[in-house]
């Protein structure tokens, strides 16, 4: 018997020392897997950071402008991390859905924000306010298209909020800014056509996305890009408490392909005044069988800049009986029947700006 108890006594002794030693395999293998995936997070977190604007905004006035000629302007194919002689690796197309998104954003108007602080914090951008991802190919080439007189403040805030917005849908894009010269009554669709012309002399965009100053998106995850049918992006502005105003409503940040953009004639040049161009361009789409789509609501979400309406910008009296007879006019207005003088192109370091003249009513 006591021998029996000894035996019994070793056996156990045996499997409590192989318990232990699984279980400290099991720890080690733990520990192993937990600092791994730390270093994994550390290096997300110092990703997002770097594709994310600092919260700091500057107060200062500071001009930023290249004066660069023609023939030395900074172009995304001259900037890639390629040096000469050294093999060149393939890219790979990005992602359907960009990795870098992080979702809903605090868009706020209260501090002033400077050029100089934007510049900073989106080192990436190019002059002209040009960019593609370095280590991608971007799904599409896309011209960011912005109506504009007088509206410097609202353009910082635009640029501040935007810019890092755009770096993180992995784009090949670049900004252009209209700016309609001297006090004659605005025309903001005929700008819109303008703006479509001019881009596609610098590069071969293929996607439009036509967006008014004051309107920020409150989600990275709204892209600025084409898709098959008409592209209505701000379906949700505060202004309107988070919701449609109307159906057929197409006002606001919208965007269409090259090849829609030319099936509809473009965008009317006779809507002189604030108002209905919008209507008449939804009517169009309309009249050539394409349906508008959109974000759900809660993607679709933005804010405007408060302001007091522009002057030489009222009520367009006109508007009302013009979108009416839209399947009547718009095979003679528009891309094909547009006329303007380019006055002055400048390569800032955050946009393009083409200072034109419109003409007059």
């Amino acid at each position: 018997m006591p021998r029996d108890s000894a035996v019994n006594f070793n056996v156990l002794h045996r499997t409590c020392k192989l318990v232990v030693l699984l279980c400290f395999l099991h720890i080690s293998v733990t520990l192993i897997f937990y600092v791994r995936s730390l270093d994994i997070r550390f290096a997300f977190v110092q990703n997002q950071q770097s594709q994310t604007p600092s919260n700091r905004l500057g107060g200062s006035n500071f001009t930023t402008k290249t004066t660069l000629t023609q023939k030395q302007q900074v172009t995304p194919a001259q900037t890639r991390p390629e040096e000469a002689g050294t093999p060149t690796k393939k890219l790979e197309t990005c992602p359907e859905t960009s990795p870098m998104l992080v979702g809903p954003l605090r868009v706020e108007f209260n501090s002033p924000v400077s050029l100089e602080q934007i510049v900073k914090e989106n080192p990436k951008v190019q002059p002209g306010g040009r960019y593609r991802p370095s280590d991608c190919i971007a799904l599409q080439k896309v011209a960011i298209i912005i109506p504009f007189r007088n509206r410097d403040e609202h353009l910082k805030y635009w640029l501040y909020y935007l810019h890092p917005i755009l770096l993180r849908q992995q784009l090949d894009y670049g900004v252009y800014i209209i700016n309609q010269e001297g006090d004659e009554i605005f025309n903001r669709a005929k700008l819109l056509n303008i703006g479509y012309m001019e881009a596609l002399k610098e590069y071969d965009y293929e996607c439009f996305v036509f967006s008014d100053v004051d309107l920020i998106p409150m989600d990275d995850r709204n892209i600025y890009k084409c898709f098959s049918q008409p592209r209505h992006l701000s379906v949700s502005m505060d202004k309107f408490g988070f919701r449609l105003p109307y159906n057929q409503y197409f006002g606001g940040v919208s965007s269409m392909s090259k090849v829609q953009f030319l099936k509809i004639n473009g965008f009317p040049n006779n809507y002189w005044g604030w108002g209905g161009e919008d209507d008449d361009i939804y009517n169009r789409l309309a009249s050539k069988g394409m349906s508008i789509s959109r974000p759900d609501g809660v993607l679709g979400k933005c804010r405007m800049i408060r302001h007091d309406r522009d002057k030489k910008n009222d009520p367009n009296p006109q508007r009302f009986d013009r979108i009416a007879h839209t399947r009547d006019t718009m095979h003679k207005d528009g891309i094909n029947s547009l006329s303007y003088k380019v006055l002055k192109v400048e390569k800032e370091l955050l946009y393009t700006k083409i200072t034109v003249d419109v003409g007059k009513p």
